[in-house]
């Protein structure tokens, strides 16, 4: 029986919420943003995976808006196109490419492997796009003398690494109980 909608949009938004505070909750933080969270993105990870890429896509870009809101860095210049490219490079983009997690790791077909490639796939593309922020955007901040592309590199790799495999980890484990817990609902429940 196909789930009904109301409980598959109850659930992005329960997921949602959670991926809200699970960021809030950190292991440490940089000064100019980004953090080692607890699992902060599985439960994105989760949605693409549980519903299909569209939910997942939807699910990743409304929690991007609402991170935006909760917590916008303003970058160190003053230009239109600045601003414009931190919206879309440290939030739009960087959260969102989280909902195609199951894209990525369709062409395998144990779930766990699955599982592990697509979230490592979009915790990577998530790191992409930091990095691309960091030499566009946040290059003022690097140390004189560093070339701007290895202070990014070292910047955003100091917290996105521990995330990606944060990410996968835990991802692999609850796509395992939450696969026993729906074949244990019945289904007219």
């Amino acid at each position: 029986m196909k789930k009904n909608t109301t409980v598959i949009l109850v659930e992005c938004a329960l997921m949602i919420a959670m991926s809200t505070v699970l960021s809030m909750l950190k292991i440490f933080e940089l000064p100019q943003g980004g953090a080692v969270t607890c699992a902060s993105m599985v439960p994105l990870v989760l949605v693409s995976y549980r519903h299909g890429l569209n939910w997942g896509i939807s699910t990743a870009f409304a929690h991007s808006l609402l991170q935006m809101l909760i917590k916008f860095n303003a970058p160190p210049t003053n230009t239109f196109g600045a601003f414009v490219a931190v919206i879309a490079l440290d939030y739009v983009l960087a959260f969102t490419v989280l909902g195609t997690a199951s894209f990525f790791g369709k062409p395998f077909k144990s779930r766990a492997v699955s599982v592990a490639v697509g979230s490592v796939a979009v915790t990577f593309l998530r790191f992409i796009c930091s990095f691309l922020s960091g030499i566009l955007i946040w290059g003022a901040y690097a140390p004189a003398g560093t070339p701007v592309w290895i202070y990014s590199l070292t910047y955003n790799g100091s917290y996105m690494l521990p995330e990606i495999v944060i990410t996968a980890v835990v991802a692999v484990i609850l796509i395992r109980v939450l696969d026993r817990v729906d074949h244990r609902v019945p289904k007219n429940a």
